[in-house]
């Protein structure tokens, strides 16, 4: 779960693997493992990739994020139903 988080949750800032790792300090190797489920950060690693993706650790250890298009599709669905 932590793992599928924290790729679509890197992506959908637009950062490489590389550039993340750069910001919170660590090897892209390290940002890679966590990304297949390898191995997990450390708690003060954890708040730091919580700080540069700009959510809650909570976010980043919680449920599956659904990826951008599913949100809109579903926000354009209760739009219709609304209307």
């Amino acid at each position: 779960m932590f793992n599928e988080n924290l790729r679509e949750l890197r992506k959908s800032k637009g950062f490489t693997q590389e550039e993340l790792a750069t910001k919170i300090n660590v090897v892209r190797q390290t940002v890679s493992k966590w990304e297949k489920g390898l191995s997990v950060p450390d708690a003060d690693s954890l708040q730091k990739i919580a700080d540069v993706l700009e959510v809650d650790v909570s976010q980043l250890l919680g449920a599956k994020i659904e990826k951008e298009e599913n949100k809109n599709e579903i926000a354009e669905q209760l739009s219709r139903i609304n209307e």
